[in-house]
C-alpha cells in the first residue's frame, strides 16, 4: 500500500480493484478477530461483512461521494462495518411482527424478479440513485430507458404481489 493516495483513487475510479483486493487479503483475519471481539460474529460472517463494506467503499469512490482516501483506511472501513451492523440491528429490533412478515413476503416476491430488475430497483430505491446514474450503472442508453425499466420492474413486482394475494385468499379475487 505504498502507492500514492491520489493514484489509488484514480485506479479505483476507473475500475481497477487491485487495491481493495489486496486490502481485503491483508486485513480479513484482523477484521474477523475485531468482529468476533466487538460484535460476536463468526469469521465467515465477518468476511462477508468486510466484502460488503469494501463494495460500498468502492461505490462511494466510483460515484464521487468519496473524493480523498481517509488518513486511516482500516479505521474508516471498521467504522463503516460497525455502522452497517448497527443499522441492521436497529431495523430488526424496531419492526413489528406484521411489518416483518410483510417484508419477508415482499423479499420472497422480489427474488422472483430477473436479476436486472432486482438491480434496477435496488439502485433506485435502496441506494437512492437517480435515473442518469441507474442508466450508467446498468448500461442503458439514457435516463428515460432507466425510468421505463424501473417502471416495468415495479409493475412486475406489483403483479407478483397481486397474484400472491389471490392465491392466499381466492374469495377476494373476483371483487
Amino acid at each position: 500500500m505504498t502507492q500514492p493516495l491520489a493514484e489509488t483513487l484514480t485506479h479505483l475510479r476507473v475500475g481497477n480493484q487491485t487495491f481493495l483486493i489486496k486490502f481485503y487479503q491483508e486485513n480479513r483475519d484482523l477484521f474477523a478477530r475485531w468482529a468476533r471481539r466487538q460484535h460476536q460474529l463468526q469469521p465467515a460472517v465477518a468476511h462477508e461483512l468486510l466484502r460488503t463494506v469494501l463494495v460500498e467503499f468502492y461505490d462511494q469512490v466510483a460515484d464521487g461521494r468519496l473524493t480523498k482516501l481517509p488518513p486511516d483506511l482500516r479505521a474508516h472501513v471498521y467504522g463503516m462495518a460497525a455502522q452497517n451492523l448497527q443499522t441492521t440491528t436497529d431495523e430488526s429490533d424496531v419492526l413489528p411482527a406484521a411489518e416483518s412478515g410483510r417484508r419477508r413476503r415482499l423479499l420472497g416476491l422480489f427474488t422472483q424478479l430477473t436479476a436486472d430488475c432486482q438491480q434496477v430497483l435496488m439502485f433506485f430505491y435502496f441506494r437512492g440513485y437517480n435515473f442518469e446514474k441507474v442508466a450508467g450503472k446498468m448500461g442503458f442508453a439514457n435516463a428515460t430507458v432507466a425510468r421505463l425499466q424501473k417502471s416495468g420492474c415495479l409493475r412486475r413486482l406489483y403483479d407478483l404481489h397481486l397474484r400472491a394475494q389471490l392465491a392466499a385468499d381466492p374469495a377476494s379475487g373476483g371483487a
